[in-house]
Protein backbone atom coordinates (compact mmCIF):
# COMPACT_ATOMS: atom_id res chain seq x y z
CA UNK A 1 0.00 0.00 0.00
CA UNK A 2 1.95 2.95 -1.25
CA UNK A 3 1.45 6.63 -0.60
CA UNK A 4 -0.01 7.19 -4.06
CA UNK A 5 -2.61 4.43 -3.75
CA UNK A 6 -6.27 4.66 -2.80
CA UNK A 7 -5.38 3.87 0.82
CA UNK A 8 -3.88 7.35 1.18
CA UNK A 9 -7.47 8.65 1.34
CA UNK A 10 -8.60 5.88 3.71
CA UNK A 11 -9.18 7.33 7.15
CA UNK A 12 -8.48 4.03 8.92
CA UNK A 13 -5.22 3.54 7.05
CA UNK A 14 -3.95 6.95 8.15
CA UNK A 15 -5.33 6.47 11.66
CA UNK A 16 -3.53 3.15 12.00
CA UNK A 17 -0.21 4.80 11.16
CA UNK A 18 -0.84 7.68 13.58
CA UNK A 19 -1.75 5.36 16.46
CA UNK A 20 1.05 2.88 15.80
CA UNK A 21 -0.93 -0.10 14.49
CA UNK A 22 0.72 -2.40 11.99
CA UNK A 23 -2.34 -2.49 9.70
CA UNK A 24 -5.80 -0.97 9.44
CA UNK A 25 -7.35 -4.36 10.22
CA UNK A 26 -6.68 -3.68 13.91
CA UNK A 27 -9.81 -1.51 13.97
CA UNK A 28 -11.90 -4.45 12.74
CA UNK A 29 -10.99 -6.48 15.82
CA UNK A 30 -11.53 -3.49 18.12
CA UNK A 31 -15.00 -2.88 16.69
CA UNK A 32 -15.87 -6.56 16.98
CA UNK A 33 -14.80 -6.44 20.63
CA UNK A 34 -17.02 -3.42 21.25
CA UNK A 35 -20.03 -5.28 19.86
CA UNK A 36 -19.50 -8.78 21.32
CA UNK A 37 -17.09 -8.18 24.25
CA UNK A 38 -14.65 -10.74 22.90
CA UNK A 39 -11.90 -10.06 25.45
CA UNK A 40 -14.04 -10.59 28.55
CA UNK A 41 -12.42 -13.20 30.84
CA UNK A 42 -9.90 -14.10 28.14
CA UNK A 43 -6.26 -14.91 28.92
CA UNK A 44 -5.30 -17.63 26.40
CA UNK A 45 -5.65 -16.81 22.69
CA UNK A 46 -4.57 -18.35 19.37
CA UNK A 47 -4.27 -15.99 16.39
CA UNK A 48 -4.28 -17.80 13.03
CA UNK A 49 -3.06 -16.19 9.79
CA UNK A 50 -1.67 -13.39 11.93
CA UNK A 51 0.77 -11.62 9.56
CA UNK A 52 1.65 -8.75 9.63
CA UNK A 53 0.52 -8.93 13.26
CA UNK A 54 -2.10 -6.21 13.72
CA UNK A 55 -4.56 -8.48 15.55
CA UNK A 56 -1.73 -9.90 17.68
CA UNK A 57 -0.71 -6.32 18.43
CA UNK A 58 -4.23 -5.60 19.68
CA UNK A 59 -4.11 -8.70 21.88
CA UNK A 60 -0.72 -7.69 23.25
CA UNK A 61 -1.81 -4.17 24.17
CA UNK A 62 -5.20 -5.20 25.59
CA UNK A 63 -4.38 -8.41 27.45
CA UNK A 64 -0.69 -8.07 28.33
CA UNK A 65 -0.37 -4.30 28.80
CA UNK A 66 -3.95 -3.77 29.96
CA UNK A 67 -4.80 -0.88 27.65
CA UNK A 68 -8.34 0.03 26.62
CA UNK A 69 -9.51 1.36 23.28
CA UNK A 70 -12.68 2.63 21.71
CA UNK A 71 -15.88 2.84 23.72
CA UNK A 72 -14.41 1.22 26.86
CA UNK A 73 -11.58 3.78 27.03
CA UNK A 74 -14.00 6.67 26.48
CA UNK A 75 -16.31 5.43 29.27
CA UNK A 76 -13.39 5.16 31.70
CA UNK A 77 -12.19 8.68 30.92
CA UNK A 78 -15.72 10.06 31.23
CA UNK A 79 -16.33 8.30 34.57
CA UNK A 80 -13.03 9.52 36.01
CA UNK A 81 -13.71 13.09 34.86
CA UNK A 82 -17.16 13.05 36.51
CA UNK A 83 -15.70 11.83 39.79
CA UNK A 84 -13.09 14.57 39.76
CA UNK A 85 -15.69 17.24 39.02
CA UNK A 86 -17.98 16.02 41.81
CA UNK A 87 -15.09 16.06 44.27
CA UNK A 88 -13.85 19.52 43.30
CA UNK A 89 -17.14 21.33 42.84
CA UNK A 90 -17.83 23.82 45.63
CA UNK A 91 -20.49 26.55 45.10
CA UNK A 92 -18.83 28.86 47.71
CA UNK A 93 -15.45 28.93 45.97
CA UNK A 94 -14.48 31.75 43.70
CA UNK A 95 -13.24 31.44 40.15
CA UNK A 96 -9.54 31.52 41.06
CA UNK A 97 -9.93 28.59 43.43
CA UNK A 98 -11.83 26.62 40.80
CA UNK A 99 -9.10 27.28 38.25
CA UNK A 100 -6.40 26.14 40.66
CA UNK A 101 -8.38 23.03 41.52
CA UNK A 102 -9.31 22.21 37.93
CA UNK A 103 -8.74 18.54 37.14
CA UNK A 104 -5.79 17.71 34.96
CA UNK A 105 -6.10 14.88 32.49
CA UNK A 106 -4.39 11.83 33.93
CA UNK A 107 -3.41 8.72 32.03
CA UNK A 108 -5.72 5.75 32.17
CA UNK A 109 -4.65 3.14 34.69
CA UNK A 110 -3.35 0.01 33.01
CA UNK A 111 -4.79 -3.29 34.19
CA UNK A 112 -2.67 -6.11 32.75
CA UNK A 113 -4.09 -9.61 33.08
CA UNK A 114 -2.37 -12.51 34.76
CA UNK A 115 -1.13 -15.70 33.06
CA UNK A 116 -1.68 -14.45 29.51
CA UNK A 117 -0.70 -16.83 26.71
CA UNK A 118 -0.93 -15.73 23.06
CA UNK A 119 0.26 -17.81 20.09
CA UNK A 120 0.31 -16.41 16.55
CA UNK A 121 0.65 -18.58 13.44
CA UNK A 122 1.24 -17.64 9.80
CA UNK A 123 3.15 -18.77 6.74
CA UNK A 124 4.76 -15.33 6.48
CA UNK A 125 7.27 -14.19 9.10
CA UNK A 126 5.94 -11.91 11.83
CA UNK A 127 8.06 -9.29 13.55
CA UNK A 128 8.37 -10.02 17.28
CA UNK A 129 5.79 -8.65 19.69
CA UNK A 130 6.23 -8.52 23.49
CA UNK A 131 4.77 -11.54 25.23
CA UNK A 132 3.59 -13.33 22.07
CA UNK A 133 4.84 -16.66 20.73
CA UNK A 134 5.00 -16.65 16.91
CA UNK A 135 5.04 -19.79 14.77
CA UNK A 136 5.77 -19.92 11.06
CA UNK A 137 3.59 -22.82 9.96
CA UNK A 138 0.74 -23.84 7.66
CA UNK A 139 -2.61 -24.19 9.43
CA UNK A 140 -3.82 -26.62 6.75
CA UNK A 141 -1.03 -29.11 7.52
CA UNK A 142 -1.54 -31.77 10.23
CA UNK A 143 1.99 -31.20 11.57
CA UNK A 144 0.93 -27.75 12.80
CA UNK A 145 -1.21 -29.18 15.62
CA UNK A 146 1.72 -30.61 17.64
CA UNK A 147 3.61 -27.34 17.20
CA UNK A 148 0.63 -25.36 18.49
CA UNK A 149 0.06 -27.71 21.43
CA UNK A 150 3.76 -27.52 22.29
CA UNK A 151 3.63 -23.70 22.22
CA UNK A 152 0.55 -23.66 24.47
CA UNK A 153 1.94 -26.24 26.88
CA UNK A 154 5.74 -26.70 27.03
CA UNK A 155 5.21 -30.05 28.80
CA UNK A 156 3.28 -31.47 25.85
CA UNK A 157 4.66 -34.79 24.59
CA UNK A 158 4.16 -35.34 20.87
CA UNK A 159 4.71 -39.09 21.25
CA UNK A 160 1.27 -39.48 22.79
CA UNK A 161 -0.27 -38.49 19.41
CA UNK A 162 -3.01 -36.64 21.26
CA UNK A 163 -4.55 -33.69 19.41
CA UNK A 164 -6.35 -32.28 22.43
CA UNK A 165 -4.88 -29.36 24.39
CA UNK A 166 -4.17 -30.06 28.05
CA UNK A 167 -4.74 -26.37 28.79
CA UNK A 168 -7.34 -25.17 26.22
CA UNK A 169 -7.67 -21.57 25.11
CA UNK A 170 -10.48 -19.05 25.50
CA UNK A 171 -10.44 -17.43 22.05
CA UNK A 172 -9.35 -18.40 18.53
CA UNK A 173 -9.05 -15.71 15.85
CA UNK A 174 -8.53 -16.09 12.10
CA UNK A 175 -8.17 -13.10 9.79
CA UNK A 176 -6.78 -15.13 6.91
CA UNK A 177 -7.89 -14.76 3.31
CA UNK A 178 -6.48 -16.09 0.04
CA UNK A 179 -5.04 -13.93 -2.71
CA UNK A 180 -8.23 -13.00 -4.51
CA UNK A 181 -8.44 -13.65 -8.24
CA UNK A 182 -11.60 -11.68 -9.03
CA UNK A 183 -13.53 -14.89 -9.73
CA UNK A 184 -15.97 -14.77 -6.82
CA UNK A 185 -16.94 -18.45 -6.91
CA UNK A 186 -13.30 -19.52 -6.82
CA UNK A 187 -12.40 -17.01 -4.11
CA UNK A 188 -15.32 -18.12 -1.94
CA UNK A 189 -14.35 -21.77 -2.35
CA UNK A 190 -10.70 -21.19 -1.39
CA UNK A 191 -11.75 -19.04 1.55
CA UNK A 192 -14.14 -21.74 2.75
CA UNK A 193 -11.31 -24.28 2.70
CA UNK A 194 -9.13 -21.91 4.73
CA UNK A 195 -11.98 -21.44 7.20
CA UNK A 196 -12.43 -25.21 7.35
CA UNK A 197 -8.77 -25.64 8.36
CA UNK A 198 -9.02 -22.87 10.96
CA UNK A 199 -12.16 -24.41 12.46
CA UNK A 200 -10.56 -27.86 12.71
CA UNK A 201 -7.59 -26.33 14.48
CA UNK A 202 -9.87 -24.35 16.81
CA UNK A 203 -11.84 -27.44 17.81
CA UNK A 204 -8.59 -29.03 19.03
CA UNK A 205 -7.65 -26.19 21.39
CA UNK A 206 -10.90 -24.44 22.40
CA UNK A 207 -12.33 -25.01 25.85
CA UNK A 208 -16.09 -25.32 26.50
CA UNK A 209 -17.55 -21.82 26.48
CA UNK A 210 -14.79 -20.49 24.22
CA UNK A 211 -15.13 -18.12 21.26
CA UNK A 212 -14.19 -18.36 17.61
CA UNK A 213 -13.92 -15.45 15.15
CA UNK A 214 -12.98 -15.89 11.49
CA UNK A 215 -13.20 -14.01 8.21
CA UNK A 216 -15.63 -15.30 5.60
CA UNK A 217 -16.71 -14.36 2.09
CA UNK A 218 -20.47 -14.15 1.84
CA UNK A 219 -21.94 -16.18 -1.01
CA UNK A 220 -25.24 -17.69 -2.06
CA UNK A 221 -24.85 -20.86 0.03
CA UNK A 222 -23.20 -19.33 3.07
CA UNK A 223 -26.18 -20.20 5.29
CA UNK A 224 -25.05 -23.84 5.19
CA UNK A 225 -21.85 -22.71 6.91
CA UNK A 226 -23.89 -21.01 9.63
CA UNK A 227 -25.81 -24.23 10.26
CA UNK A 228 -22.60 -26.25 10.52
CA UNK A 229 -21.11 -23.84 13.05
CA UNK A 230 -24.37 -23.87 15.00
CA UNK A 231 -23.66 -27.53 15.83
CA UNK A 232 -20.60 -26.56 17.89
CA UNK A 233 -21.51 -23.09 19.20
CA UNK A 234 -24.55 -21.81 21.02
CA UNK A 235 -24.56 -18.42 19.26
CA UNK A 236 -23.46 -17.65 15.70
CA UNK A 237 -23.47 -14.10 14.34
CA UNK A 238 -22.30 -12.48 11.11
CA UNK A 239 -20.69 -9.09 11.70
CA UNK A 240 -19.56 -6.37 9.32
CA UNK A 241 -17.30 -3.81 11.05
CA UNK A 242 -17.54 -0.24 9.87
CA UNK A 243 -13.81 -0.26 9.12
CA UNK A 244 -14.42 -3.02 6.56
CA UNK A 245 -15.15 -1.59 3.14
CA UNK A 246 -18.75 -1.99 2.05
CA UNK A 247 -17.57 -2.82 -1.48
CA UNK A 248 -15.87 -5.96 -0.12
CA UNK A 249 -17.71 -9.27 0.29
CA UNK A 250 -15.79 -10.00 3.48
CA UNK A 251 -17.53 -10.38 6.81
CA UNK A 252 -16.68 -12.00 10.12
CA UNK A 253 -18.36 -15.01 11.67
CA UNK A 254 -18.53 -14.63 15.46
CA UNK A 255 -19.20 -17.89 17.33
CA UNK A 256 -19.83 -17.71 21.07
CA UNK A 257 -20.06 -20.34 23.82
CA UNK A 258 -18.36 -23.42 22.38
CA UNK A 259 -20.42 -26.53 23.23
CA UNK A 260 -19.16 -29.64 21.41
CA UNK A 261 -21.66 -32.45 20.84
CA UNK A 262 -21.69 -35.32 23.30
CA UNK A 263 -18.89 -37.75 22.57
CA UNK A 264 -17.18 -35.44 20.05
CA UNK A 265 -13.39 -35.65 19.85
CA UNK A 266 -11.50 -33.24 17.60
CA UNK A 267 -8.83 -34.65 15.32
CA UNK A 268 -7.33 -33.59 12.01
CA UNK A 269 -7.42 -37.22 10.87
CA UNK A 270 -11.24 -37.05 11.10
CA UNK A 271 -12.16 -33.36 10.58
CA UNK A 272 -15.32 -32.26 12.35
CA UNK A 273 -15.60 -35.76 13.82
CA UNK A 274 -16.60 -37.23 10.44
CA UNK A 275 -13.54 -37.26 8.20
CA UNK A 276 -13.62 -39.55 5.18
CA UNK A 277 -16.88 -41.16 6.32
CA UNK A 278 -18.81 -38.13 5.07
CA UNK A 279 -19.54 -39.58 1.62
CA UNK A 280 -20.95 -42.79 3.10
CA UNK A 281 -23.06 -40.85 5.59
CA UNK A 282 -24.43 -38.63 2.81
CA UNK A 283 -25.36 -41.65 0.70
CA UNK A 284 -27.08 -43.30 3.65
CA UNK A 285 -29.07 -40.16 4.43
CA UNK A 286 -30.14 -39.72 0.80
CA UNK A 287 -31.68 -43.19 0.82
CA UNK A 288 -33.93 -42.27 3.73
CA UNK A 289 -35.10 -38.94 2.27
CA UNK A 290 -38.79 -38.58 1.36
CA UNK A 291 -39.96 -38.85 -2.25
CA UNK A 292 -39.48 -35.68 -4.27
CA UNK A 293 -40.78 -34.51 -7.60
CA UNK A 294 -37.85 -36.10 -9.44
CA UNK A 295 -38.92 -39.60 -8.32
CA UNK A 296 -42.57 -39.24 -9.36
CA UNK A 297 -42.72 -40.68 -12.85
CA UNK A 298 -45.45 -41.92 -15.15
CA UNK A 299 -45.62 -45.63 -15.99
CA UNK A 300 -45.18 -45.86 -19.79
CA UNK A 301 -47.20 -49.14 -20.04
CA UNK A 302 -50.28 -48.24 -18.01
CA UNK A 303 -50.04 -44.44 -18.17
CA UNK A 304 -50.69 -44.21 -14.43
CA UNK A 305 -48.64 -42.08 -12.03
CA UNK A 306 -46.67 -43.62 -9.19
CA UNK A 307 -48.57 -43.12 -5.96
CA UNK A 308 -46.93 -42.23 -2.64
CA UNK A 309 -48.09 -40.75 0.66
CA UNK A 310 -46.64 -37.36 -0.37
CA UNK A 311 -48.51 -37.20 -3.69
CA UNK A 312 -52.09 -35.97 -4.12
CA UNK A 313 -53.60 -37.16 -7.41
CA UNK A 314 -56.94 -35.77 -8.65
CA UNK A 315 -58.80 -36.38 -11.95
CA UNK A 316 -61.54 -34.06 -13.13
CA UNK A 317 -64.53 -34.88 -15.38
CA UNK A 318 -62.56 -34.09 -18.52
CA UNK A 319 -60.00 -36.74 -17.65
CA UNK A 320 -57.24 -34.25 -16.75
CA UNK A 321 -55.04 -35.56 -13.94
CA UNK A 322 -53.36 -33.09 -11.58
CA UNK A 323 -50.41 -34.04 -9.39
CA UNK A 324 -49.73 -32.01 -6.21
CA UNK A 325 -46.92 -32.47 -3.71
CA UNK A 326 -47.32 -31.85 -0.01
CA UNK A 327 -44.94 -29.47 1.71
CA UNK A 328 -41.98 -31.71 2.42
CA UNK A 329 -40.19 -29.08 4.52
CA UNK A 330 -42.85 -29.27 7.20
CA UNK A 331 -42.13 -32.98 7.68
CA UNK A 332 -38.41 -32.51 8.18
CA UNK A 333 -38.05 -31.96 11.91
CA UNK A 334 -34.26 -31.57 11.85
CA UNK A 335 -33.82 -28.97 9.13
CA UNK A 336 -30.11 -28.16 8.86
CA UNK A 337 -30.45 -24.75 7.23
CA UNK A 338 -30.38 -21.81 9.61
CA UNK A 339 -29.88 -18.10 8.98
CA UNK A 340 -27.49 -16.32 11.33
CA UNK A 341 -28.30 -12.73 12.37
CA UNK A 342 -26.32 -10.03 10.58
CA UNK A 343 -24.88 -7.23 12.73
CA UNK A 344 -23.23 -4.03 11.54
CA UNK A 345 -20.46 -3.14 14.00
CA UNK A 346 -19.30 0.41 14.64
CA UNK A 347 -21.58 3.32 15.41
CA UNK A 348 -22.25 6.27 13.13
CA UNK A 349 -19.61 8.38 14.86
CA UNK A 350 -16.88 6.23 13.34
CA UNK A 351 -15.28 6.85 9.96
CA UNK A 352 -16.70 5.41 6.77
CA UNK A 353 -14.03 3.26 5.11
CA UNK A 354 -15.50 3.92 1.63
CA UNK A 355 -15.59 7.71 2.03
CA UNK A 356 -12.85 10.19 1.14
CA UNK A 357 -11.99 12.81 3.73
CA UNK A 358 -10.28 16.11 3.05
CA UNK A 359 -6.75 16.21 4.43
CA UNK A 360 -5.58 19.29 6.36
CA UNK A 361 -3.16 21.62 4.53
CA UNK A 362 -0.22 20.71 6.81
CA UNK A 363 -0.83 16.94 6.71
CA UNK A 364 2.31 14.79 6.58
CA UNK A 365 1.99 11.27 5.23
CA UNK A 366 3.62 8.79 7.59
CA UNK A 367 5.32 5.53 6.70
CA UNK A 368 3.79 2.23 7.84
CA UNK A 369 4.79 1.10 11.31
CA UNK A 370 5.61 -2.42 10.18
CA UNK A 371 6.30 -2.94 6.45
CA UNK A 372 5.96 -6.47 5.06
CA UNK A 373 8.96 -8.57 6.11
CA UNK A 374 8.69 -11.06 3.25
CA UNK A 375 5.70 -10.29 1.03
CA UNK A 376 4.53 -13.12 -1.26
CA UNK A 377 4.99 -10.88 -4.29
CA UNK A 378 8.68 -10.20 -3.53
CA UNK A 379 9.97 -12.88 -5.89
CA UNK A 380 7.63 -11.68 -8.66
CA UNK A 381 9.08 -8.16 -8.40
CA UNK A 382 12.64 -9.48 -8.53
CA UNK A 383 11.88 -11.57 -11.62
CA UNK A 384 10.23 -8.62 -13.34
CA UNK A 385 13.31 -6.47 -12.67
CA UNK A 386 15.54 -9.20 -14.05
CA UNK A 387 13.58 -9.19 -17.31
CA UNK A 388 13.80 -5.41 -17.64
CA UNK A 389 10.54 -4.22 -16.13
CA UNK A 390 6.87 -4.79 -16.74
CA UNK A 391 7.20 -4.83 -20.56
CA UNK A 392 10.47 -6.74 -20.86
CA UNK A 393 13.82 -5.59 -22.18
CA UNK A 394 13.82 -3.33 -25.20
CA UNK A 395 16.11 -4.06 -28.12
CA UNK A 396 17.78 -1.45 -30.30
CA UNK A 397 17.75 -1.90 -34.08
Amino acid sequence: MGKSSKDKRDAYYRLAKEQGWRARSAFKLLQLDEEFDLFANVTRVVDLCAAPGSWSQVLSRVLIKGEKFGRAAWQDRDAKFRQQMLGLFNPNSDASELESLAPTPSPIELKPRQDVKIVSIDLQPISPLPGIVTLRADITHPATVPLLLKALDPEYNSRTKSQQAAHPVDLVLSDGAPDVTGLHDLDIYVQSQLLFAALNLALCVLKPGGKFVAKIFRGKNVDVLYAQLKIFFEEVHVAKPRSSRASSVEAFIVCLNFQPPKGFSASLEEPLGVGFRLSNMTEHNSESLPITAATILQNPETGAWNSSPDVIQTTDQDGITEIQLEDLHQKQENDVRWIAPFIACGDLSAFDSDASYRLPPNHVSLDPVQPPTAPPYKRAIEMRKAFGGAYGKTTKD
